[in-house]
């Protein structure tokens, strides 16, 4: 009887599908907009959400973000890509904490920390672009280690 149950143990231990991927999360989903993101950090996924999907069209939006830091925030850099049809089509980047300079609140935070965010952002755009696309932030420290990365997909369908 041993021999059996170690025979299926062993079996149930080689052909267990062990996921090695964050879940992807459902930011907002309304009429004519759905936003999902997924944690790219291997080892680390994060809290995030909006108030309203219909908010974000507008100008200014609140979120909401938390995760633990698994590396401190001198100097912090965000950089995104949009990605359309698995191809990059723009590419962003901005300092967000830097010596003497810091957008954040938060800037400063070290290495174990619980870092929350409730408040404003501003995309700087006046609406969303329509159609299916992705996009992929990246935020990293002054020793080059992602702090945060996430791949957004967006599924805009409303016509401004």
């Amino acid at each position: 009887m041993k021999t059996a149950n170690v025979l299926v143990l062993t079996l149930v231990l080689l052909y267990t599908d062990v996921s090695t991927e964050w879940p992807t999360h459902t930011v907002c989903k309304e009429d004519n907009l759905e936003i999902y993101y997924k944690s790219c950090d291997p080892k680390q996924d994060f809290a995030f959400t909006v108030d309203r999907c219909s908010d974000i069209a507008s100008h200014t939006f609140d979120i909401r973000a938390a995760m633990v830091l698994r590396h401190s925030i001198k100097e912090l850099y965000v950089k995104l890509n949009l990605i359309i049809n698995g191809k990059t089509v723009l590419t962003y980047s901005e300092p967000l904490c830097e010596p003497g300079h810091s957008k954040l609140r938060f800037c400063g935070m070290k290495k174990g920390e619980h870092l929350y965010y409730e408040g404003p952002v501003t995309l700087g755009i006046k609406e969303i672009p329509q159609g299916d696309y992705t996009i992929s932030a990246v935020l990293t420290n002054e020793d080059h280690s992602t702090v945060a990365c996430a791949d957004f997909t967006v599924k805009n369908y409303l016509d401004y």
